[in-house]
């Protein structure tokens, strides 16, 4: 089975720009490819994932992954799917968020020995000269083509600056100096990036006279069409600072039972008869199958230790007490945090977004000091809560915190 197979039986593949001859490229020759990712935070999230997954299963066949960074479009931000403009990003707000990227890549792919490459399109889209670039692709690109791309439709009613428009510009751009660079002949990237993506192979293929392709895969998104990853707090993002790993795993144990299958085709390197096998679950045998993609999914981004001990925490609270609550996520009391009120404290903590969303879940119920609600919104940190050291913390149905006295 070739590459093109494993991905297409998936489900990663959305749309292709010379679909007959991707399947045989893809089945005959080993090829250079490129993702690119701007770094717009400094962490990646979700919506990475499945084009991460799909490096990786590219690699896994002999193909060489380019992992290109957006130095320099991250200067000026992709407009697509957005109804304004991004916020301008300083140099020094870029060059950390690479280097945080940088290091989360590494679970996926493997750099070593020259196995995949790591570029910055800073290194070339900044030295360029306006007028020569002009020259250079200008002639090659139609504006009323252009205005008809489905990245720039969310942006007709408040209006596309000039600044965004170029992106699509730069982005060829990048496809145009990895074919000369590198020999790299396909760009794959998230569907939302089409338009972009064949603006670069039609300018490689115009300016150069060479082959040149790209692939979409499909956008994370829930059996009803919704985009998932989004929680409480944002982004569920990959970094364990910003979304812990206990959390994480908890986000795909939840999942929606028709969701179950397409999350672990996509998001786990399990052999598709398995997860047929686990997907064709029904009832409470489900819930089995949310375990083994709960762990698989946190094992293949924060590690195996990590995953067993969000495993472990999440059987301790929802699985009979069989598991270990020292993994559940703890948050410190110290000697000034107490009588401080319980709004406060949740809210600095960040177990709450605002003094109001704290307040109204209290006000529903919604907040537990062990099997006790909390519903006094004046409520405080008394010393004798943590008489035994720490107490059980639960918001909702289903979010749990350890109170530590330190």
């Amino acid at each position: 089975m070739s590459v093109y197979d494993t991905l297409k039986e998936r489900g990663y593949i959305a749309q292709m720009s010379h679909e007959e001859e991707i399947r045989e490229l893809l089945e005959k020759e080993k090829i250079t490819f490129y993702i690119g990712f701007d770094p717009t935070a400094d962490s990646l999230h979700v919506g990475h994932f499945i084009a991460m997954m799909v490096m990786a299963h590219m690699q896994r066949a002999g193909h060489h992954p380019i992992c290109l960074f957006g130095g320099g479009t991250g200067m000026v931000g992709d407009p697509s799917g957005k109804d304004q403009m991004r916020k301008m990003l300083t140099p020094e707000f870029i060059e950390h968020n690479i280097g945080c990227f940088k290091k989360q890549m590494g679970r996926f792919i493997d750099f070593s020995d020259g196995r995949a490459t790591m570029v910055n399109n800073a290194d070339w889209l900044l030295k360029l000269n306006y007028v020569d670039m002009l020259r250079e692709v200008g002639p090659h690109f139609s504006v009323n083509r252009m205005l008809t791309a489905e990245c720039y439709k969310k942006r007709w009613e408040k209006g596309l600056t000039f600044f965004e428009f170029n992106y699509m510009i730069m982005q060829a751009y990048d496809f145009y100096t990895l074919n000369q660079k590198y020999g790299c002949i396909m760009q794959l990237g998230g569907d939302d990036q089409w338009s972009n993506m064949i603006a670069g192979v039609e300018l490689v293929r115009r300016k150069l006279g060479k082959p040149a392709y790209c692939m979409t895969n499909r956008l994370l998104t829930t059996s009803t069409g919704e985009k998932m990853g989004k929680t409480v707090g944002g982004a569920l993002w990959l970094d364990k600072e910003k979304c812990s790993p206990y959390d994480f795993y908890q986000y795909w144990r939840n999942v929606a039972d028709a969701d179950v299958k397409n999350c672990l085709a996509l998001l786990t390197f399990l052999p598709m008869d398995e997860v047929n096998r686990l997907g064709a679950l029904q009832d409470a045998q489900i819930n089995e199958a949310k375990k083994v993609l709960a762990y698989e999914v946190t094992k293949l981004i924060h590690g195996e230790e990590e995953a067993k001990k969000a495993q472990e925490a999440a059987e301790a609270l929802f699985g009979g007490g069989g598991g270990n609550r020292e993994n559940v996520p703890a948050l410190v009391v110290t000697d000034g945090d107490l009588n401080k009120s319980f709004v406060d404290y949740l809210v600095e903590q960040k177990v709450f977004a605002s003094k109001r969303e704290a307040r109204q879940m209290m006000g529903q119920g919604g907040l537990y000091v062990e099997d006790s609600p909390v519903t006094d919104v004046a409520a405080v940190l008394q010393p004798e809560l943590f008489a035994k050291g720490e107490l059980m913390l639960r918001k909702g149905k289903k979010k749990y915190y350890r109170m530590v006295k330190k």
